[in-house]
């Protein structure tokens, strides 16, 4: 009885929501009969799809409004910094100039935000040294990871990790970067790290251990859920194509 109760409760709204939005009257007795699975039944089979078509419809504004005024979001940051002037808001404003290619006018911003009581943030170290690397200054990034370390022994970032291996690449420090791809490809999140690690690898004649590597990647990606394989897709497609040029 009380979980009936709980059902017809559960149904009334649902029932409203059949006849405001004209659905099939059929549902009426559905919800009514059966109140708790009609409840459920319901609601995936109506009202998730809606939701879901809402959010990509939501995406598809954003994508569309971005390329129609690329530089929308910057300026409502911009404005956001001009009137708090707090450190949040000047990353942000930092990282959106970063997203649209102008990493030298960040790396401007992150100088001046690293004094004070925040002159050993390590979020805005990884920033700054996010910044540099973006604006061509592969020593200048490692450095400024070496002393996000030094000053913040134990954060941990897996972006930051990989960003310091990039950096080793760029300099031209092979085996020292190979040893960092190496460690980052056992736990990071996402495909890119045992990509970088085998082209590296490639590049360096290692060619038998890059192609073991994306083999055993393109393997446990077969496993992988559908939005880790979506996600990833470019670094998984480009496994594929480094292990296709390798034969």
């Amino acid at each position: 009885m009380v979980l009936y109760i709980i059902g017809i409760a559960l149904s009334i709204p649902l029932i409203v929501h059949v006849i405001k939005t004209g659905r099939q009257t059929i549902w009426v007795f559905v919800l009514l009969a059966f109140p708790l699975i009609g409840s459920a039944v319901y609601f995936f089979v109506e009202i998730w799809p809606d939701l879901q078509r809402t959010r990509a419809s939501r995406r598809a504004v954003r994508g569309l409004r971005t390329t129609l005024n690329p530089e929308g979001d910057l300026r409502r940051l911009e404005n956001e910094m001009k009137v708090t002037g707090n450190i949040h808001s000047k990353q942000r404003y930092a990282e959106e100039l970063v997203r649209l290619g102008r990493a030298r006018e960040a790396v401007d911003i992150y100088k001046n935000s690293l004094t004070g009581v925040f002159a050993d943030d390590p979020k805005l170290l990884l920033g700054f040294a996010q910044a540099r690397f973006a604006a061509d200054d592969a020593t200048g990034a490692r450095q400024t990871l070496d002393e996000l370390i030094a000053r913040n022994p134990d954060f941990k970032s897996p972006e930051g990790h990989l960003l310091y291996a990039q950096a080793l690449e760029a300099e031209g420090d092979t085996p020292k970067a190979l040893s960092e791809y190496e460690a980052l490809a056992a736990y990071f999140p996402g495909a890119e790290a045992a990509v970088r690690y085998a082209r590296l690898l490639k590049k360096n004649g290692e060619m038998a251990k890059a192609r073991e590597l994306v083999q055993g990647l393109l393997e446990r990606a077969k496993y992988a859920p559908g939005h880790y394989r979506k996600a990833q897709r470019e670094w998984l497609d480009e496994a594929a194509n480094l292990l296709r040029n390798g034969q």
